[in-house]
């Protein structure tokens, strides 16, 4: 087995991409999109199919995919000690002996992801690592507490020492059509998160057909959006392929006409070291390489970086290991 390059799997250095400022709030563009429902389902049923990349290759996209993971835990029954074993496996995703294989120096997951009360705990034990720290906020999942206190949700979690802040969008103005109101709540949230960039979380299982989510989309990232999200996580229906195809293509619209790059974050129901393939191929198809480093991409996630660790194990070795042999934390 050849042993992977430092080029495979970072295949363009990550470069500092000018921050999306926002436009002024434009209807007319905004209303001139459309989603043509079935052919948008068509092109993703393909998307499956078309994952090619094999052996060594797979294995150098396990890898990127690794480095591009919100390594995430958002339970109520969270404890300061379990966000420190999530830092610690942030800190090394995967097995030292298996980079060594591979012929890899050390990884890291893109970010570690809490609540507002956990961001203490990760700030201390990522010191150092260059790891950011993401909390969400804004009344997470829900996006219903009173809007002064998701004001301050957002400015208490950059305080804490957060530097990425996910926020959830009002799902009743997508609903209403209300487009100006939620351009206003993004742009309160962009100016209230400073430095930290925000993600802007759709919950597109909610919000009733897929031009809901291109308009959607594109208000956020009107309003100065960092990165578009799929999903809390906490919806019956996540991350899905139509939804993605829909909000990359308003990520490309928006780039085409600005010149500036939006990331974008599938999060919810991504387990397995397959769904990270797909979602690499379809960053790749539709964005270019570019998009597929950590400043663009990211997948929200717990249990995919073990089942990654697991397809990486079976790659060197030719055997499937238990799964308690790549605990989370």
């Amino acid at each position: 087995m050849q042993t992977l390059t430092n080029q495979t799997v970072h295949q363009l250095p990550q470069t500092v991409e000018p921050r999306n400022p926002g436009l002024d709030f434009d209807p007319d563009w905004l209303h001139g999109l459309h989603a043509n429902t079935s052919a948008i389902e068509r092109r993703a049923k393909t998307l499956p199919g078309r994952r090619s990349v094999k052996k060594d290759h797979q294995a150098a996209w396990l890898l990127k995919a690794v480095t591009c993971i919100d390594l995430t835990t958002l339970s109520g029954d969270d404890t300061a000690r379990r966000v420190q074993r999530l830092c610690a496996k942030a800190r090394q995703p995967v097995h030292r002996n298996l980079l060594t294989v591979l012929g890899m120096p050390p990884i890291t997951t893109g970010a570690i992801c809490v609540y507002h009360e956990m961001i203490g705990p990760a700030v201390e034990a990522l010191a150092g690592s260059g790891i950011p720290v993401a909390a969400v906020s804004t009344g997470f999942p829900a996006g219903l507490s009173p809007f002064h206190l998701r004001i301050a949700e957002i400015e208490e979690s950059v305080k804490a020492g957060a530097e990425e802040i996910d926020i959830v969008i009002s799902r009743r103005h997508v609903l209403s059509g209300d487009w100006q109101a939620l351009y206003d709540e993004i742009r309160a949230f962009r100016a209230a998160s400073g430095p930290a960039h925000i993600k802007t979380i759709l919950a597109t299982g909610e919000l009733g057909s897929l031009r809901n989510v291109a308009r959607a989309s594109m208000v956020c990232m009107m309003a100065g959006a960092d990165f578009i999200k799929t999903s809390t996580g906490k919806e019956s229906v996540n991350a899905t392929l139509p939804v993605s195809l829909v909000m990359l293509r308003a990520i490309r619209a928006y780039f085409d006409r600005t010149g500036y790059r939006v990331g974008y974050k599938p999060a919810g129901g991504l387990s397995k070291a397959k769904d990270a393939l797909v979602y690499l191929s379809l960053m790749k198809e539709e964005l270019g390489p570019r998009w597929m480093q950590p400043n663009l991409f990211r997948i929200g996630a717990s249990s995919l970086l073990g089942d990654i660790e697991r397809q990486l194990e079976h790659h060197v070795t030719g055997a499937y290991s238990a799964g308690y042999r790549h605990a989370i934390g």
